[in-house]
């Protein structure tokens, strides 16, 4: 029998944070289909049999990882309070974050998608994890549209999907491909797109960020996926 987080003892969380730990270093080392459960628990320092106690199998431990690296990205590309209150602003913000993210565990983002063509339980957990990305940005735009910043006529969720898949998609060509590009001339490029896609008013980026005012809430943030962000970050 698998044992819950929930219920472990100090020990075990220690163990199956350890393990998890030595999962991210091994998929982020080679392909799925070649790291070895005793690889795994090597680099973990336990016994085969400890890995049991935790993950049914190499897949399980490796939908525990993702899930990990893709909230790290998340966390990663949330701007702030201390950022300008300024929409226009905040959202170059979260694209610098978010690309930068991007780069610290891309390898692992593009291992679960390739996982998810051939594994229906992957493409779940793909598109699970994307969603925290798209409500981000469907809950930002849906924000702006209702202080009159931006347009009206635009369905949050799927332009969210939609910028955020442009994003994501740049991060891969960008930072796994190898095209050349220029970090702030990227932010700077990403940001003006995703500004004019949503209709963002000159005015804007003027009014100042007050929490706790309907003036004030946080204006829409790039996702990724998942992709991203975060990525999205995913997409």
């Amino acid at each position: 029998m698998i044992v819950k987080s929930e219920v472990l003892t100090a020990r075990g969380r220690r163990t199956r944070a350890a393990l998890v730990d030595a999962g991210r270093e091994a998929f982020a080392a080679q392909p799925l289909d070649a790291v070895r459960i005793d690889d795994v628990c090597a680099r973990a320092g336990v016994s085969h049999g400890t890995f049991y106690t935790y993950f049914d199998s190499k897949e399980a431990l490796f939908r525990e990882v993702a899930g990990v690296v893709v909230g790290e990205m998340f966390t990663a590309s949330v701007v702030g309070p201390s950022a300008s209150g300024a929409p226009y602003e905040r959202i170059e913000a979260a694209n610098r974050l978010y690309l930068r993210a991007w780069a610290a565990n891309s390898r692992l983002v593009r291992m679960l998608e390739q996982a998810a063509t051939t594994d229906e339980s992957f493409a779940g957990l793909l598109l699970e994890l994307r969603e925290v990305f798209v409500r981000r940005g469907a809950e930002g735009l849906r924000r702006l549209q209702d202080q009159g910043l931006a347009d009206p006529t635009l369905d949050p969720r799927l332009t969210a999907i939609m910028l955020g898949g442009m994003v994501e998609h740049f991060a891969h060509v960008w930072l796994d491909l190898g095209e050349h590009a220029d970090e702030a001339a990227a932010v700077d490029l990403l940001t003006k797109l995703w500004a004019r896609a949503i209709g963002l008013t000159p005015t804007s980026t003027s009014p100042p960020f007050h929490p706790g005012t309907s003036a004030g809430r946080h204006p829409a943030e790039p996702l990724s996926p998942p992709g991203a962000d975060t990525l999205e970050p995913p997409r």
